[in-house]
């Protein structure tokens, strides 16, 4: 079947062909999901011409800095306006859970229009230890940071239980508002806390569960904010059902944006969890690998009322098992598969050296502007900067550069005082020295006076071991002209030698 595509949004541009076309993926496919979602089909046949309705654009992003929102604000400066779009637009949306800047970056990449942290993830990530209250809320607020400043969507981050009592909420909220986030899930969990989908797990007496969110809600207007708070109660598995369902009314009351109940236990339950508050937006926690919570697919989840999905140990547990899977290679004396990791310029562009060295060049300068040029009269700093440039752009060898001697230029034309003698002018001339790397990008380009031959023994070791102040007394001498020296290092980098 063919689909033609008519854009209903000038804002979104597609290809200057009429007859785009679109491969209607499997639902079950979280990535093909979020795609269509975004998009209102109507009046679909056999040929039929689908327009489509853009809420919003799914961008992927790799670059070295933010990118912007469809109304052209930058994302970074609006975490909660681009989080709370995402709410306000139709179908459910699915956000995997990262627990470091690199997965973020990843998760980004794959094509999600936000994320969560999780809790559980970056205790094991941090520390190496459970989720059982160990991790502290200094270090959750700069994981997250991290996290926030490497991806440019929005990321609703695990607040625990507050750190505290309703106070600590407050300074939590007002913590994760300045790294970042645009949202963040607080539980009515007394301290310390225990992960979600475990035994032994109490709640606090369902007033203070109230206050805390209002605390929240209290902090979120102080700061001047839009952070989108998402309240989760376990009192599923540490009281009842009913009271999960009376606390989850209760925290919707208090000023929560999104509710959420941990550890609901069939399809029913999560069915009457969804009834509760029709208007207020619901969460659901997709445990992988066996958790309480039946895993439904994102159409399932959507026909029950669900909102946002989070998958939280996905990308902790394909970590685990890939890096078990490289360790046990290595101690056998192998390496990794080439198709259970990606190649070296795969990661680099991942990590974004590519767009890195692009923008780069904007901020290059000419290595000629270098202090001996700009003023300096001091031959000693001459010298000394030669050798301190040039050995912070190659990399030290214990290996022989071969070196190749040229047969001097010779002319005649030169005269610096009017006599011609081969010494007239030594102190007018100067010392050249050109380093251009193997990637043909020029590192240095430097001129210090001839006359000053002393000065230069400094970097006869950077120059190969080749006598510089013998070659340049034998040049002068017996050619009075000029010598080049041209040769490559071990690293590939070209040094050249003149004396003009």
């Amino acid at each position: 079947m063919k689909l033609h595509a008519i854009n209903s949004n000038p804002k979104i541009p597609f290809h200057s062909s009429s007859h785009s076309h679109f491969a209607l993926k499997n639902h079950q496919s979280p990535f093909s999901y979020s795609l269509l979602q975004n998009c209102k089909i109507t009046n679909i046949s056999k040929s039929s011409r689908i327009k489509l309705n853009y809420y919003k654009p799914i961008s992927i992003s790799a670059s070295y800095g933010g990118r912007k929102s469809e109304s052209g604000d930058d994302v970074r400066s609006s975490p909660a306006k681009s989080l709370r779009r995402v709410l306000d637009s139709p179908g459910i949306h699915l956000g995997p859970a990262c627990f470091d800047a690199l997965s973020a970056k990843l998760v980004e990449r794959a094509g999600f229009e936000f994320c969560f942290t999780t809790g559980f993830g970056i205790s094991a990530a941090r520390l190496g230890l459970p989720d059982t209250g160990l991790i502290s809320y200094g270090e959750m607020v700069n994981q997250g940071q991290q996290i926030t400043q490497a991806a440019s969507i929005p990321v609703i981050g695990d607040g625990d239980n507050g750190y505290g009592n309703a106070m600590n909420v407050k300074r939590t909220v007002k913590g994760y508002i300045r790294a970042g986030f645009a949202g963040i899930i607080l539980e009515d969990q007394v301290s310390p806390k225990a992960c979600g989908h475990t035994n032994g797990r109490k709640v606090v007496s369902r007033e203070e569960a109230v206050m805390k969110i209002k605390a929240a809600v209290d902090a979120r207007k102080e700061s001047g904010s839009d952070i989108v708070i998402v309240a989760r109660t376990d009192s599923r598995q540490a009281v009842s059902l009913e009271e999960a369902l009376w606390r989850s009314r209760a925290l919707a009351d208090a000023g929560a944006d999104v509710v959420f109940i941990d550890a609901l236990a069939s399809k029913e339950e999560m069915k009457a969890f969804c009834e509760v508050s029709p208007m207020v937006p619901k969460m659901a926690n997709m445990l992988e690998g066996g958790g309480r919570t039946p895993i439904l697919s994102p159409i399932e989840l959507e026909d029950i009322g669900y909102k946002l999905v989070a998958y939280p140990l996905s990308l902790m547990g394909v970590s685990i098992r890939a890096m078990q899977d490289a360790l046990l290679a290595i101690k056998g004396g192998r390496i990794p598969s080439p198709g259970s990791m990606p190649s070296f310029e795969e990661i680099k562009e991942i990590l974004g050296f590519n767009t890195y060295y692009e923008e780069e060049k904007r901020y290059a300068t000419k290595t000629s502007q270098l202090p001996s040029e700009r003023g300096y009269s001091s031959e000693s700093n001459n010298a000394y900067n030669i050798q301190r440039i040039y050995q912070e752009n190659r990399n030290q060898s214990t290996e022989d550069p071969v070196v190749e001697v040229l047969t001097p230029e010779v002319y005649n034309e030169y005269v610096a005082d009017g006599s011609g003698g081969p010494f007239s002018g030594i102190w007018s001339r100067k010392l050249r020295v050109k380093i251009t790397g193997r990637d043909g990008f020029e590192k240095l380009d430097i001129r210090i006076p001839a006359g000053f031959l002393d000065g230069i023994t400094n970097i006869v070791p950077a120059l190969g071991g080749v006598n510089i102040k013998a070659l340049l007394d034998d040049a002068v001498s017996e050619v009075g002209g000029k010598q080049l020296l041209d040769f490559s290092d071990t690293m590939g980098d070209r040094i050249q030698v003149f004396l003009e």
